[in-house]
C-alpha cells in the first residue's frame, strides 16, 4: 500500500474518479460551493467568473488525480 492518501476510487469507464472517503467528499463538496458562490456573485460577468473560477478547477482536479487509488488514466472497464 502506498503512502499517499486515497481519497478517490477510479471511474470503471472514462477517465476520473468518485470520492470514497470523508475528505474527498469533503473536498468534492466545498468546491461545489465555492463553485456556485462565485456563479452567483458573477453571474453578468462570465469572463471574470472564469477568470476567477479556473484556478479552483485546477487546483481541484489535480488534487483528485493525485489521491485516486491507481491514479488517472483511461479506463474500458475491465476489473483491475
Amino acid at each position: 500500500m502506498s503512502d499517499d492518501p486515497e481519497w478517490f476510487a477510479p471511474k470503471r469507464y472514462g477517465l476520473g474518479s468518485t470520492p470514497v472517503t470523508w475528505q474527498g467528499w469533503a473536498l468534492t463538496i466545498g468546491f461545489v460551493a465555492i463553485a456556485i458562490l462565485l456563479s452567483v456573485k458573477f453571474a453578468h460577468r462570465p469572463v471574470l467568473l472564469f477568470a476567477t473560477l479556473a484556478p479552483f478547477v485546477v487546483v481541484f482536479t489535480v488534487i483528485c488525480a493525485r489521491t485516486t487509488k491507481g491514479g488517472w488514466r483511461w479506463r474500458w472497464g475491465d476489473d483491475e
